[in-house]
């Protein structure tokens, strides 16, 4: 191999996990060799239900990328609904809904002006060298890499890795409707839980609408179709499909209980991040804050151009970050498997601001089940609560 194909970091997919590893190195060292590799071409669509929480603006200030989000309204309301049940209240801090073509774009582009080569190519192999180095595909060496190539990730079999929970989604794009301009819009199902259909205006005279719903695969049930993916969205948010364009189905990693997955193999040289490490929301699906929250931990930990120090940085940087949210998320999924939990959840959000602000924070940022929220739920799970509401219930 000649000198140009010897890099100190290889990112596997330039998405938004890819992308922030980029980002996050060549912020804590300008000179570094990054290498991106993405089987596509930006812009490019990607599935997904495109809400960007404040956490992910946040997370991207800290390496110098602030305008991600320009151009885009701000969405202020979320409205959940379960059956005739339903709570719709502001949300601490706004969301955007930004078109993956969009976001991504803007992400990568920021990478190459921090000083990362993105290359167009489709990773079939990566293997360690006895030197102590990563190849991939037998042309490029990487001091250390690190897949970041969303839920079919090629590293992560590579390295041992196995995958854990799936659900499956389907996502289009169609004219928002006047009584759910300005919201998103989250209406829980009644197959297999946790499962919901979304619709998420993006401010432009469309909205973001899907259906998703858990795969079982310990089981003998078959997948969800398309038809009936698109049913259920139907069913749920009538009217949702009408008009709608772009439909495309994807698989979502969903994180379970820490410790059951590495982060990192082979001393370090290889690392996990977003999706690629099974990271996904399991009661809401929602992956892009912890794909940009681990990349730019990733590139950072890769930036002392150290594996086994990479490898250790990297373990307890997102242990610290994720372990014990992940552990709730993980309680907060299971429990909203049962109807009533979602309905008492709907409930003690009508009555707290705060209950629903808590509620929130577990599905888009690092929150926890607060002894606030688990109060709301024990009383709205006992019958006839004397507790006095905040305000008059509102009911869809």
């Amino acid at each position: 191999m000649s000198a140009p194909d010897t890099w100190d970091l290889v990112v596997v997919g330039a998405g938004p996990a890819g992308a922030a590893t980029a980002l996050g190195a060549l912020h804590a060292a300008p000179g570094l060799r990054v290498l991106l590799l993405d089987r596509a071409d930006f812009p490019r669509d990607k599935p997904c239900g495109d809400g960007i929480a404040p956490h992910v603006l946040d997370a991207l200030a800290e390496v110098g990328v602030r305008d991600v989000a320009d151009g885009w309204a701000p969405v202020a309301r979320l409205h959940i609904t379960r059956g005739t049940d339903g709570v719709q209240r502001p949300m601490v801090r706004p969301t955007r809904v930004i078109p993956r073509r969009v976001f991504d774009a803007r992400l990568v582009e920021h990478a190459v002006a921090a000083g990362a080569e993105l290359r167009r190519h489709r990773v079939r192999a990566v293997a360690p060298e006895d030197g102590g180095d990563v190849v991939v595909d037998g042309t490029v060496r990487a001091r250390i890499l690190v897949g970041a190539d969303g839920p079919r990730s090629v590293v992560r079999p590579a390295v041992g890795s196995p995958a854990g929970r799936r659900a499956l989604a389907i996502r289009g794009y169609a004219p928002t409707p006047a009584g759910r301009a300005g919201l998103q819009v989250i209406a829980y199902g009644d197959r297999r839980q946790p499962s919901y259909a979304w619709s998420f205006d993006r401010g432009d005279g469309l909205a973001n609408v899907g259906y998703g719903e858990l795969i079982d695969a310990g089981t003998a049930q078959q997948a969800p179709s398309r038809a009936l993916l698109l049913a259920e969205l139907e069913r749920l948010l009538p009217g949702a499909t009408d008009g709608g364009a772009d439909w495309a189905a994807h698989h979502l990693p969903l994180s379970g209980w820490p410790g059951r997955r590495s982060p990192t193999a082979w001393g370090g040289r290889v690392l996990l991040a977003g999706d690629a490490a099974g990271l996904v929301n399991p009661m809401t699906g929602e992956g892009i804050y912890y794909a940009v929250a681990t990349g730019l931990l990733a590139g950072r930990a890769a930036a002392t151009g150290d594996p086994a120090r990479a490898g250790r940085d990297y373990r307890a940087a997102t242990r610290d970050l994720l372990a014990a949210h992940q552990r709730h998320t993980t309680a907060a999924s299971r429990l909203s498997a049962s109807p009533r939990v979602v309905s008492a959840g709907i409930a003690a959000s009508r009555r707290s601001q705060r209950v629903f602000d808590d509620l929130v924070e577990i599905g888009l940022g690092r929150g926890r089940i607060t002894p606030r929220l688990g109060a709301g739920l024990l009383t709205s799970l006992v019958p006839r609560s004397r507790t006095t509401p905040e305000e008059t219930p509102w009911r869809s």
